[in-house]
């Protein structure tokens, strides 16, 4: 059975696109932060192929010549929406591993920390990794040397704690952060806002998960092929 969790949002009924876009093209809303706010809540409804610049400037209610001062491109729209999302993501775990204390107590936070982030802002993690097919080779480059600073400083964590001997070593730090964010990367598939656990719970049970992984104790690998097949 699925689980169903709260925190998220809601599928968009009849209305709530309206709504929702109505508040993001409010005047009282920056330029910047306003084309934003449209182009994520178009990109989710329509899809990003199916929205066209000119659609984005008149919900907005500013003129294309005022959205070329601020991005290039519809290409530059959909890379912000992710982008300002890993940066707030990257100062979060900037701060936290800069912290002091077990190796083991910092990790657990930032496995926790990102699943919080993400589903706080699911709608434009949804969206990019929905579309990153659709930016141009230049701009996926961009990105992706983005995100890999990210899980690099992840992965230093993880191999800070293999060098004491706090995390097993059978698993290179790499293969252990690429298979947990791809986990992370999967929450929009089937999260819901209405289910048991809220976010925080989640994020606690996928840190345990890791950290229960990574314990020198745990099983090994090798394990895995005797575990019982569903």
């Amino acid at each position: 059975m699925a689980v169903r969790t709260r925190g998220g949002r809601a599928k968009p009924t009849a209305t709530a696109p309206d709504t929702a876009l109505i508040a993001a093209a409010s005047p009282d809303n920056p330029v910047p932060q306003r084309l934003l706010a449209v182009a994520t809540r178009l990109f989710a409804d329509k899809g990003f192929d199916r929205t066209s610049v000119q659609e984005i400037v008149e919900t907005a209610r500013v003129t294309k010549g005022a959205m070329y001062h601020y991005f290039d491109s519809k290409d530059d729209l959909l890379a912000e929406v992710y982008a300002r999302v890993l940066r707030m993501q990257m100062e979060r775990l900037e701060a936290i591993a800069a912290e002091g204390g077990p190796v083991s107590e910092r990790v657990r936070r930032a496995a926790a920390d990102v699943v919080v982030t993400t589903i706080a802002n699911l709608d434009d993690a949804t969206i990019f990794f929905r579309s990153l097919h659709q930016l141009s080779e230049g701009k996926q480059r961009e990105v992706r040397s983005q995100r890999r600073t990210y899980h690099e400083l992840f992965r230093s964590l993880i191999t800070e704690g293999q060098r004491e001997g706090v995390f097993t070593d059978r698993v290179p730090a790499d293969i252990v952060v690429d298979f947990y964010f791809g986990s992370v990367h999967h929450l929009s598939t089937w999260y819901r806002p209405d289910g048991e656990l809220a976010p925080t719970e989640i994020g606690d049970h996928y840190a345990d998960l890791l950290l229960s992984a990574l314990r020198p104790d745990g099983p090994g690998p090798a394990a895995v092929k005797d575990l019982p097949q569903p």
